[in-house]
């Protein structure tokens, strides 16, 4: 396909809303719609933009070559669907859809029409996890810490299929190993749904992640911490910030050797040469995540290829949030 990709944007509430100005932007694509259930936000945005907007997503079905949406969560399935059908490359927000059940039916109905379905989990896509996916190997502890203050948005969902599931599919995505046992706690203080959760993740290659979300914190928090035999990473994703520091056998060589019955002193531990271990400020592109996830997104559209999130990473992170959640309700109730 040499001519521009016909893109509609479904759903342009505040994140949709991002991806019409992002795909806007992009060279060998043409926007060509914007759909809403709210008509006036998408006519206001149209208008900012320059793009005409139709008034359901099944009139954009016959004019476009892929399609991002960013609905309520409960629409995710019936919308999408529709695209497949057609074998219309589709791009849908986290989560897949709003129950496993849907996400499953979304995925296999991808692989039955050989259609992509990229699933947006964006933070696959930030420049300082994508610098530390190329060099971290088999972690063995995982932490992550995701707050924001309340938004009035995502209501309908609780805070681990809102925020959680983007560190759940991160550790997932980084243990490389299945799931052997999940421990969680949560809280739920405004609208009913869970507000803050804290989930411990057991691996059966024995990597550990414990993970905590809120979206009822004083500020934003993106930080991510692994450590692996050689290794440890400090993410902060909001500031796409990210240090390294890395080891070598003869440091664990030395540490061996101090007393078994005490901790290394800071004299110690500064007579430790500096050879044997390093730290690293990595420099990283000044990029926008969901510019890169779109961009990705376009690419397999274009090319009919294999999404860099597909949707069994996104049903496979729905079931890992359906098992924290298990945890938090079967704690408060059981």
């Amino acid at each position: 396909m040499t001519s521009a990709l016909r893109v509609a944007v479904v759903g342009v509430g505040h994140l949709g809303r991002q991806h019409a100005r992002i795909l806007k932007s992009l060279g060998g694509v043409e926007l060509v719609a914007l759909v809403d259930v709210h008509r006036a936000r998408a006519e206001e945005i149209g208008r900012e933009l320059g793009v005409p907007v139709a008034g359901g997503h099944r009139e954009v079905l016959d004019r476009v070559d892929a399609v991002t949406i960013a609905v309520p969560t409960r629409g995710h399935r019936e919308v999408a669907r529709d695209f497949l059908e057609r074998r219309i490359p589709t791009f849908v927000e986290k989560p897949l859809a709003h129950t496993i059940e849907e996400a499953e039916e979304l995925a296999a109905l991808s692989r039955k029409t050989g259609t992509p379905l990229q699933v947006g989990h964006v933070e696959r896509f930030n420049p300082a996890v994508q610098a530390v996916l190329g060099r971290i190997r088999k972690p063995r502890f995982i932490e992550a810490h995701r707050l924001s203050p309340f938004r009035f948005r995502s209501a309908d969902i609780d805070v681990v299929m809102d925020l959680m599931i983007h560190d759940l599919d991160l550790a997932l995505h980084l243990a490389a190993s299945p799931l052997a046992r999940v421990d969680a706690v949560g809280v739920s203080l405004l609208f009913g749904a869970e507000d803050i959760a804290n989930a411990r993740l057991e691996f059966e290659d024995g990597c550990v992640a414990n993970l905590t979300s809120s979206r009822i914190s004083d500020k934003s928090l993106r930080k991510i911490r692994i450590f692996t035999e050689d290794h440890y990473a400090s993410i902060d994703t909001l500031e796409k910030s990210v240090r390294l520091y890395r080891t070598t056998p003869q440091l664990a060589e030395t540490l061996a050797r101090f007393p078994k019955d005490r901790e290394p002193s800071l004299a110690d531990l500064a007579a430790i040469p500096r050879e044997f271990y390093s730290i690293e400020d990595l420099s990283l592109p000044d990029e926008e995540p969901l510019a890169n996830e779109l961009k990705a997104f376009i690419e397999c559209a274009r090319a009919r290829s294999e999404p860099v999130v597909p949707a069994e990473h996104g049903v496979r992170a729905m079931r890992a949030a359906q098992r924290v959640m298990e945890e938090i309700r079967g704690h408060r109730w059981g």
